[in-house]
């Protein structure tokens, strides 16, 4: 293990930007931790239907705060892609070459995932299993994949995206919510806020690659600035205090975006930037930067998989009988002390699916394949790669 780490600290390029990694991987690991937590099967009978805590203990709307880091993603994204595409530009590199690369990374993976459900979902019909079961897995299954849509849209806009200030999305995200909310318009319309809605902090790592955000005064300005309004639209404007999908709740701050989740991405972005000079501090630590740079190694592979983990886990302990914490549903403290109990087994299951299934996101080996988190290369004027 000690060589392991000391090979990773070694083959990590002086000018790489730890602390951004180090973002990624708490970001991924939040969406992870966040369902495991949040997303209950209840058994009933021979189907299966979603059910979450959120709905019988409201109370825990908090939990949600610490686990929705979805803007932190995409301000990362941001900020590296457009570090990304002003390096290509500086060594000549046509804008189809980058972007075929940068997507490819993102949807190798998606081959497999799609692939194997593909299979289980014809498997299930035919076995004469419950629709609503095979529909609630499904789409529990492919739920991240709307993510990465948007966040391809959004890579291969980078070069419009590059200068645009990040007021421009938040008010159409504004006006969006005061037809919705405020004079009645179609529920529809809200769909435009999922890709208005996280060009916010996408926008925003692309002005913290132009240096916008580097005093701290700007990371103060968007943690209180988020904080305040978010408090004021759950306070006064009745949006949910839960900022992930409840499960029969009228009105969702994700599915699609709502103003108030977007307020508070701008304040969980304020707080990372805050952070980030500690977190650089921290991962000079080998041991540490090394688990981050695992984790980034097969990022896409954690994010894809992770619920197939939690229904592969629910699944196999149905031949035990309905277990407390798994098929049951969760409408106290005593589910929620047993869910955290399974952790650990849902961490074996997509181990056993990162095993399985990291081949995908590294292109099948090679060089083409390789992490940028640890390969050598050369830094061209002072662009760095990312």
């Amino acid at each position: 293990m000690t060589d392991l780490v000391a090979r990773i600290d070694a083959a990590t390029p002086a000018h790489r930007d730890r602390a951004v990694d180090a973002l990624r991987a708490l970001a991924v690991l939040g969406v992870v931790l966040g369902h495991w937590l949040v997303t209950a099967l209840v058994a009933d009978g021979r189907t299966l239907r979603t059910a979450s805590p959120l709905q019988h203990l409201p109370w825990l709307a908090p939990v949600s705060w610490m686990f929705q880091t979805l803007a932190v993603f995409f301000l990362v994204g941001g900020h590296v892609a457009t570090r990304s595409y002003a390096s290509a530009r500086a060594r000549g590199i046509p804008y189809h070459h980058w972007l075929r690369g940068r997507l490819g990374r993102l949807f190798r993976p998606v081959a497999a995932v799609l692939t194997l459900w593909t299979v289980v979902a014809v498997t299930l019909l035919l076995s004469g299993a419950d629709l609503t079961t095979t529909r609630t897995l499904v789409k529990l299954a492919l739920s991240p994949l709307w993510f990465l849509l948007v966040f391809a849209v959004l890579t291969a806009a980078t070069p419009l995206l590059t200068r645009l200030h990040p007021l421009w999305p938040l008010a159409v995200v504004l006006h969006v919510d005061l037809l919705r909310f405020g004079l009645g318009a179609p529920a529809g319309l809200g769909w435009i806020n999922l890709a208005a809605g996280w060009l916010v902090p996408y926008s925003l790592g692309a002005a913290w690659t132009r240096g916008e955000l580097d005093r701290r005064r700007s990371g103060w300005l968007l943690l209180v600035g988020g904080t305040a309004a978010t408090a004021a639209l759950v306070a006064w404007a009745g949006y949910p205090a839960s900022m992930v999908g409840v499960p029969g709740a009228e009105v969702s701050n994700l599915n699609p975006p709502t103003l108030a989740a977007v307020t508070f991405g701008l304040a969980q972005c304020g707080a990372v930037l805050l952070l980030r000079a500690r977190l650089a501090h921290a991962m000079r630590r080998p041991l540490a930067w090394a688990a981050v740079a695992l984790v980034n190694l097969s990022a896409m592979t954690f994010f894809l998989w992770h619920q197939t983990a939690l229904m592969a886990t629910t699944a196999t302990g149905l031949l035990l009988g309905h277990l407390p914490g798994l098929h049951t549903r969760p409408d106290d403290l005593g589910w929620v002390a047993v869910r955290l109990a399974w952790l650990p087994v849902f961490a074996v299951a997509l181990a056993v699916c990162w095993a399985a299934f990291r081949s995908w996101e590294r292109g099948g080996g090679g060089a083409r394949g390789r992490s940028r988190v640890v390969r050598e290369h050369r830094p061209v004027k002072d662009v760095r790669h990312v």
